[in-house]
């Protein structure tokens, strides 16, 4: 703080303005990330039957949706 302190008025509030911002994005992913906890548990949990009933390729299109509705790469559900 005693160095943001030190710049002149302009730089302060340059800062501020960055601090802010920055603030606003982290509440605003946190928001669109609150709902979607329980429809990842939904997809995990339907991907795992189905690859349990031997139907990989369905789950695979399971993990597809999860990675798409979590905002994750797809690449981090495949195994193969």
């Amino acid at each position: 703080m005693r160095r943001v302190a030190a710049l002149s008025r302009e730089e302060q509030d340059a800062i501020a303005s960055q601090i802010l911002e920055t603030l606003e994005d982290e509440a605003a992913w946190k928001q669109k990330l609150a709902g979607t906890q329980q429809k990842l548990r939904e997809l995990a949990d339907a991907a795992k039957r189905e690859q349990q009933e031997g139907k990989p390729s369905r789950s695979t299109k399971s993990c597809d949706r999860i990675a798409h509705n979590a905002l994750v790469p797809s690449r981090v559900c495949r195994t193969s």
